[in-house]
């Protein structure tokens, strides 16, 4: 059995779970669902620095992420906001994450980084506009005559 046929599927279906459990999050601070906010329980305050921003890029980056659309700057940005939250959050309170609260974020952090190195997978808007793009003829060249002969 050739196991690397399921590189692509399980790419995908890795990008769409974390991107889902990102968007999650992010919906239950901004709207005070799920448990809400893990901090409070509750939806952050509206514009509110850093709470409210941290869950606008989670559900639009979340949401970029599952769909498989701009995927590669939705998880850099979407790892960069986890790489803060690590960073400003978690770490000075204690150096492990597993003692300062910080492992969602760790985790999200360098998924999100797998995510942007590998891109999305075959199961992606992406990958579908690159194969729409990659069928279609380049505009303007298809009625170009070929050159018969040398100059």
């Amino acid at each position: 059995m050739n196991i690397d046929r399921f590189g692509g599927p399980v790419l995908s279906l890795f990008r769409m779970v974390t991107g889902f459990l990102f968007l999650c999050h992010g919906v239950a601070s901004m709207f005070g669902v799920f448990g809400g906010n893990p901090a409070t329980g509750r939806a952050v305050d509206f514009a509110v620095w850093p709470g409210w921003w941290a869950a606008l890029i989670q559900v639009l980056c979340g949401g970029l992420v599952l769909a498989g659309f701009l995927t590669r700057p939705a998880a850099i940005l979407a790892s960069g906001s986890m790489a803060y939250a690590f960073f400003v959050v978690h770490l000075p309170q204690e150096l492990l994450p597993l003692r300062n609260g910080g492992e969602p974020s760790a985790m999200f952090c360098w998924s999100f980084l797998l995510i942007a190195v590998l891109g999305a997978g075959p199961w992606a808007i992406d990958s579908l506009l690159r194969r729409h793009r990659e069928d279609s003829p380049e505009p303007g060249l298809a009625h170009v005559p070929a050159r018969s002969g040398g100059n």
